[in-house]
């Protein structure tokens, strides 16, 4: 059974104490600025380690220094769902076609017309194409 609601948050008094933790072990910087991402943020895991510099901030031309950006966009194969490493099946495979009355009448007559000059007539060749599912991108102030 799917669970329902809302996903359990932390108190503001359990972040203060997640962010103490951080203090006391290896990388504070770092794992500060991961977990403020998530809390203020509202980042999933994933979505993090994909996270690149220029998604978060502005080089200058040497490289030295940096501004961070007003609005982090966060790309649409990062999103949930988007399947950003790769692990979803290579092909698709279709489970109806759908055509509207006009257009299944020109694929039918362009079905006699082969079938009369006798041509071999491949059925996939008629599908109408496959329309992908794109993933939406999130801005984030």
């Amino acid at each position: 059974m799917p669970k329902s609601g809302q996903a359990r948050v932390l108190t503001a008094e359990q972040q203060d104490h997640v962010f103490d933790v951080i203090q006391h072990h290896r990388h504070p910087e770092k794992n500060t600025a991961i977990m403020q991402i998530s809390f203020k943020l509202g980042l999933r895991a994933q979505e993090i380690a994909l996270l690149q510099v220029k998604e978060v901030a502005k080089l200058n031309a040497t490289g030295t220094d940096f501004k961070l950006l007003e609005v982090m966009s966060l790309p649409a194969a990062y999103t949930k769902g988007a399947d950003a490493m790769g692990r979803s099946k290579t092909t698709y495979h279709r489970k109806t076609v759908s055509f509207d009355v006009t257009s299944f009448d020109q694929v039918i007559r362009q079905v006699e017309k082969l079938a009369k000059a006798g041509a071999h007539v491949n059925p996939k060749d008629f599908y109408p194409p496959v329309r992908k599912h794109k993933g939406k991108s999130r801005d984030l102030p």
